[in-house]
């Protein structure tokens, strides 16, 4: 009798391992697929921001260029303005010069007529 307690006790105990163990291997199992369903949600999200990294780059390289392109073009028209700038301070000095020459014009014209004014009437008193 107390050998046939102990051996069924000895079989329930086995009974109870194999349960356990069947458990245990559930429980890694769970957990192994559980980690792989973290790890592949998170890969998603990393993947997900790394697509919009390079994004970004290729879109910071464009707006470099744009803005390298912008500069040289902003500098052109500097230069373009500075040289209409020189072109219109040239026309004025040029005009300033010809005003200045039409004044002495004026002044030696008027002198002119002033002294053939004045031979005239010398010569028309010697007449």
């Amino acid at each position: 009798m107390l050998s046939s307690m102990v051996k069924e006790h000895q079989a329930k105990q086995a009974i109870k391992k194999e349960v356990q163990e069947t458990k245990r291997k559930e429980a890694c199992a769970a957990a192994n697929e559980l980690t792989q369903a973290l790890v592949n949600h998170l890969n998603v999200g990393v993947a997900q921001a790394y697509l919009n990294q390079k994004k970004l780059d290729a879109e910071a390289k464009q707006l470099h260029t744009s803005a390298t392109n912008f500069s040289k073009q902003t500098q052109q028209w500097v230069n373009l303005v500075d040289s209409f700038s020189s072109a219109l301070k040239e026309l004025g000095d040029v005009e300033n010069w010809a005003k200045t020459i039409d004044a002495d014009i004026r002044t030696i014209t008027a002198a002119l007529e002033t002294v053939y004014k004045g031979s005239q009437e010398a010569a028309s008193e010697s007449q």
